[in-house]
């Protein structure tokens, strides 16, 4: 939803509700600045939520007039962030400022733009939302917001409120508004950088101005940030601003010499999973249950349906026979599938599958799930789990598809670790840890072989998952694994 300042020319974007009850996002990076022309549907920055990162569109043709915030502030929902003149050369821009003075407050009501009278009419505690995820109904919480370092606009002579990423950015404005110094020298172009590598130098407080690109056509690489902050003084002081690395960081932040702790601020989904982890853990009593399989046959198929002309194309591996291994188990045993309903004191039953996969990302570690995985076929299952994967690695994971799962996996067979004892998602009652499948000496058919061997390790709400079944989904999954044909007589 948008909104109009006293002065018609100019529209206000707020910052739009994501739904889930979530009342805030960090700005992580403006893609425009004041005196661009922008269109229908352009992206003009990202945001993180605590859920994942988003691209926000602009939802009309003007020119930006200010920036309300600058890249790193955590901005509440309905917050305004950026106003556009919907009508460039009309006439002198008048600012929001200006446009509450008293001369224009002395105007009748009866001339207030219509737009402002239907946004007085609207619900109270109603904010935008971005399209697809729903509208919280409740009136937004505020907090603090934790204001990160910008320039202001008065410096580079434009309007009051607006604020630039770096001094350089101010600087341009400046030089374009006539309000820069004739010894001024003229402004740098913007640096070439991949939003990685922007972040990455935000991240360690590096001015990409500074540093000289070694990349093609003097793009600046990870590499050239990197040595940027190499030759640091040993006698710098240490301070929150400068070791803070990012919730879950690619590459470590450096340590001044002497330093003896490192602060990281907990936010974004680090916070998120946090919260949620700690009420599963302390609300649900968590049973786990392990079993060791022989899974040689199961890796044998997947070699096989590697080279079956209905997979081609497809990615084939392990996890994906281990996923519909889960899915048949839950199909013979479909009390598993189910939710606990505090509130109502009753038991929900889900008559279908959202299978969660746990991805770790640069941003932490989300659940992504494929939407009613129990209706897909074996190719199906796996265009789907390639799609997860390779949209949780780029992180454009979006909120919605990390909504309503009901079983989860986690695979920690990829790092090396033999099994573990998952902690549930909270409103699921089970979820499914995959360990590493390993070369081991085991008794086949009364002798000692060389197998392919893995560990699983099931947890359950024993609330409402007892013992048995638990234990029934669990062997039901092992006999999948180590007898695969049973896919196709069980299925």
């Amino acid at each position: 939803m948008t909104t109009m300042t006293t002065d018609a020319r100019f529209r206000e974007f707020k910052m739009p509700d994501v739904g889930e009850g979530l009342t805030e996002a960090e700005i992580l990076k403006w893609y425009v600045q004041p005196g661009d022309t922008v269109t229908d549907g352009q992206v003009v920055c990202e945001v993180e939520t605590a859920k994942a990162a988003v691209e926000l569109p602009i939802p009309y043709d003007g020119v930006v007039h200010e920036l309300r915030f600058p890249e790193g502030t955590t901005v509440d929902v309905g917050q305004v962030i950026i106003s556009v003149d919907v009508a460039p050369g009309s006439g002198p821009a008048q600012t929001p400022a200006a446009a509450a003075a008293p001369e224009a407050s002395a105007a009748p009501a009866s001339e207030a733009p219509a737009a402002e009278a239907a946004e007085a009419a609207e619900p109270e505690g109603r904010q935008p939302v971005l399209v697809g995820y729903g509208v919280s109904q409740s009136s937004t919480k505020r907090r603090a917001r934790k204001e990160a370092p910008g320039v202001p606009a008065q410096e580079s002579g434009a309007p009051a409120g607006t604020y630039y990423a770096s001094p350089a950015a101010a600087a341009v404005q400046a030089e374009l508004n006539g309000h820069g110094s004739a010894a001024a020298a003229p402004p740098a172009a913007r640096p070439m950088a991949k939003p990685p590598v922007r972040k990455l130098a935000k991240d360690l407080g590096v001015d990409l101005a500074t540093v000289t690109p070694s990349g093609p056509d003097g793009v600046i690489t990870r590499e050239d940030v990197h040595a940027a902050v190499a030759p640091a003084p040993e006698a710098a002081p240490v301070s929150r601003e400068t070791t803070a690395a990012p919730q879950a960081p690619v590459q470590a932040a450096p340590v001044a010499a002497g330093a003896r702790e490192t602060r990281i601020p907990v936010k974004g989904v680090r916070k998120a999973t946090a919260a949620a982890m700690v009420g599963s853990a302390f609300t649900a009593p968590h049973v786990t249950e392990f079993v060791t399989v022989d899974v040689t046959r199961t890796m044998k198929l997947v070699e096989e349906l590697k080279s079956d002309k209905d997979m081609q194309g497809l990615r084939v591996n392990p996890l994906l026979l281990i996923a519909k291994a889960l899915l048949v188990a839950i199909k013979r045993n479909p009390d598993v599938n189910a939710a606990w309903d505090e509130a109502a004191q009753e038991i929900v039953l889900k008559h279908y599958v959202n299978l969660g996969i746990a991805a770790a990302t640069p941003r932490g570690l989300i659940v992504p799930n494929i939407k009613d995985a129990h209706d897909k076929t074996l190719p199906e299952l796996a265009s789907a789990l390639g799609e997860l994967v390779s949209t949780a690695r780029e992180g454009k994971t979006t909120p919605a598809a990390m909504q309503s799962g009901t079983v989860t996996i986690t695979n920690v067979g990829v790092f090396g670790v033999d099994t573990g004892t998952p902690i549930l998602n909270p409103g699921e009652s089970a979820i499914l840890a995959v360990g590493a499948i390993k070369l081991q000496p085991w008794v086949h058919k009364g002798k000692v072989k060389p197998r392919q061997v893995m560990t699983l390790a099931l947890s359950f709400d024993h609330r409402l998952v007892d013992g048995e079944l638990g234990s029934k989904v669990l062997a039901d999954i092992a006999a999948v694994l180590e007898q695969p044909k049973r896919l196709i007589t069980w299925a």
